[in-house]
């Protein structure tokens, strides 16, 4: 298991001095919080690559607005836009991971176009990004990225991952 753990985005900024509009990663609740230490993924130039939560308020739906230490200005906040904010595991609630992708195994996935796609199977940790090994009805198996762009929603109670998973990927 990998130290930290990406949690968040950041989707826009929304003030001139470190604050954004960052909302959960997938299948994850929204685990920013005041003190803790954020590192920005992918680095980018001329932007920190660290920081600190000064303020977080959160929103029922995910989203939050974030205030970052060491972000002074709106040129270097566009700059962050788009990236994740990864957290040392240790310093998250493990409430929090009581429904996290790794323990998803046996739940199923549907998508918006395919429909049932198959039960999950497995869960793999990559060093650039986690997949869901998916056992397919017809007996072969697929490989379902663990990002935002792919998976739309999480019903704990129903145990179901829904997707949107683009053309190919299936095929793979």
């Amino acid at each position: 298991m990998r130290p930290w753990t990406d949690v968040a985005v950041l989707t826009r900024t929304r003030n001139l001095k470190g604050g954004f509009a960052v909302k959960a990663t997938a299948g994850l609740p929204f685990s920013l919080f005041e003190g803790c230490e954020v590192r920005f993924v992918p680095p980018q130039t001329d932007t920190p690559r660290a920081a600190r939560v000064e303020r977080v308020d959160e929103r029922d739906d995910g989203t939050a607005y974030a205030v970052f230490s060491g972000i002074e200005d709106i040129a270097v906040a566009k700059r962050l836009v788009g990236c994740h904010c990864l957290v040392k595991r240790a310093d998250i609630p493990a409430d929090d991971f009581e429904h996290a992708p790794g323990t998803w195994r046996g739940w199923r996935v549907v998508d918006a176009r395919f429909g049932e796609v198959g039960t999950i199977a497995d869960f793999v940790e990559g060093p650039q990004q986690d997949l869901l090994e998916v056992a397919r009805p017809d007996g072969s198996t697929a490989l379902v990225p663990v990002v935002d762009a792919f998976i739309a929603a999480v019903d704990v109670d129903a145990r179901t991952v829904e997707t949107t998973l683009p053309d190919g990927l299936l095929d793979l």
